[in-house]
């Protein structure tokens, strides 16, 4: 299990285990959020089955999938609403972290200064400059 954290809010990483769910939960976090669509996993890592196990350890969970090429605004805005209503630090995972990491980024646009954006990103391991044209300044 990775842990490419992002900043006090947000860590991200690749599929997580369904097992993975309840040392989350230990380390603190409040919420998961799948962004790996069920399309791409076998059904004993979807949506429904990560749901069930965020429930036992008491993590809110939110099923966003990011399918390739179709990066929606309200996906970006969904996840904005669920970052600024935690009341603790949240995951996301998707097939890597790059996509999960790549909705954080721009869910934060207008929020925090481009720059920095792209440096949170690089801190976790992840380059985020190809969405420089769309963070703002």
């Amino acid at each position: 299990m990775e842990f490419n954290k992002i900043n006090d809010a947000i860590t991200v990483s690749g599929q997580i285990t369904p097992e993975e769910v309840k040392t989350l939960a230990e380390k603190g976090f409040k919420i998961l959020i799948c962004n790996r669509p069920d399309q791409e996993i076998g059904p004993e890592m979807s949506s429904e089955v990560m749901a069930e196990a965020a429930a036992e350890a008491g993590l809110a969970f939110h099923y966003l999938p990011v399918v390739p090429g179709m990066l929606t605004q309200d996906l970006i805005e969904e996840t904005a609403r669920i970052l600024e209503a935690a009341e603790g630090p949240v995951y996301a995972y998707c097939r890597s972290g790059t996509r999960s990491c790549n909705v954080w980024g721009l869910s934060q646009a207008g929020k925090e200064a481009a720059d920095r954006i792209i440096e949170q990103g690089a801190g976790a391991g992840y380059d985020l400059n190809g969405l420089r044209p769309h963070l703002g300044d």
